[in-house]
């Protein structure tokens, strides 16, 4: 299921709060932004202990219980313990979508009407169940209209600015924090289509949590190694070329003014990549989308940068060109006019350093 309207994660505890003490709620969201922790930091909020239920790991017996035979030479299904419970709780129902189709059924009554068999949650439960998409890769089942119906639907999206704010908190490793910080956008991206890392929330904390393990001897192969295993090839790249900034006080305002010049070491590839999107989020943000509402600083820094593509490009083709890409969509992110004059200006610049 995919909708237009989402919510970041610090909308959803009160959305919560007003949805899931009434009718049951089911988070739509992709893998690895949040959705459990969410759910268990909620129910904590509300002093109810969260019992969670894995949708791929259940049968239709583990939710409507074995049968017991009565005194009355009856049948009675027994709920299990870990659903029949006295006082209330936050029941979660985890990768709801994932299971199969008849545990799908046996989810009807108790999500609907509270009740398995003769058994009814304690008033003051509440029902939440989760799951991912089907178009992020992951396991999901289409969901039956009669459960779809039962259910409210809140579409959950990743934030770095709640990310980050949550990680100020959280011993998040400071090389992560700083560099989303940089790099919002790198926080999460859609799972590919191949079997490949991807870069989520959790996998940030992993890797924070990896960094933490290893300590200040982490060296740099072992450091590319975790975050390759980890993150979007693209995201790791420029991880390791932050952290070889951080380590060697090696930056890209000193290639701006000339007090430096860009990395050209077969090793330094990562760090030549970092500092290219560096150098392209910096104009991205410096220069106007028209040239008339530029100031003369500006021109200057446009001329400056001009001679820097043409240095960056005698080193790497291919990284220059990651400076003037378009965006994913096709639009061009750098200014038309940048992108002309640098295409008008390149063969006199080129001239200007032999």
């Amino acid at each position: 299921m995919q909708s237009s309207v989402t919510v970041s994660p610090s909308q959803v505890p009160e959305l919560l709060l007003g949805l899931a003490t009434v009718r049951p709620v089911f988070l739509w969201g992709a893998p690895g932004i949040g959705k459990s922790s969410l759910v268990n930091q909620f129910a904590e909020s509300l002093g109810l202990e969260c019992v969670s239920l894995l949708g791929t790991q259940l049968a239709p017996e583990d939710l409507i219980g074995v049968p017991q035979i009565t005194p009355e030479g009856r049948s009675r299904f027994c709920p299990p313990e870990a659903i029949a419970r006295d006082q209330p709780y936050c029941l979660f129902l985890d990768e709801l979508n994932a299971a199969t189709p008849d545990v799908q059924k046996a989810f009807y009554s108790l999500i609907l009407d509270r009740r398995i068999g003769s058994y009814e949650l304690p008033p003051g439960s509440i029902v939440i169940g989760a799951g991912n998409r089907a178009t992020d890769g992951a396991l999901a089942r289409p969901m039956p209209s009669a459960l779809l119906n039962r259910l409210v639907h809140v579409h959950l999206r990743a934030s770095a600015s709640d990310w980050l704010r949550w990680a100020a908190g959280a011993g998040i490793h400071p090389w992560i924090s700083d560099y989303l910080t940089d790099r919002p956008d790198h926080l999460w991206s859609a799972p590919p289509k191949t079997e490949e890392a991807f870069s989520t929330p959790r996998a940030w904390h992993m890797l924070s949590d990896a960094l933490h393990s290893f300590g200040p001897t982490l060296d740099e192969p072992t450091l590319k190694v975790l975050a390759h295993g980890l993150l979007t090839p693209t995201h790791a790249t420029a991880l390791c070329g932050y952290a070889k900034i951080v380590r060697n006080s090696y930056g890209l305002d000193a290639i701006l003014k000339g007090d430096a010049s860009w990395p050209n070491r077969v090793e330094d590839r990562d760090l030549l990549y970092y500092l290219a999107d560096a150098f392209r989020g910096r104009l991205v943000k410096e220069l106007p989308a028209s040239k008339e509402h530029a100031s003369p600083s500006v021109r200057q820094t446009a001329y400056r940068a001009k001679a820097l593509l043409v240095q960056l490009a005698e080193i790497s083709v291919e990284v220059a060109q990651t400076v003037i890409a378009d965006a994913p969509d096709g639009n061009p992110v750098l200014p038309s006019w940048f992108l002309i004059e640098a295409a008008r200006d390149m063969p006199r610049l080129v001239e200007a350093r032999r």
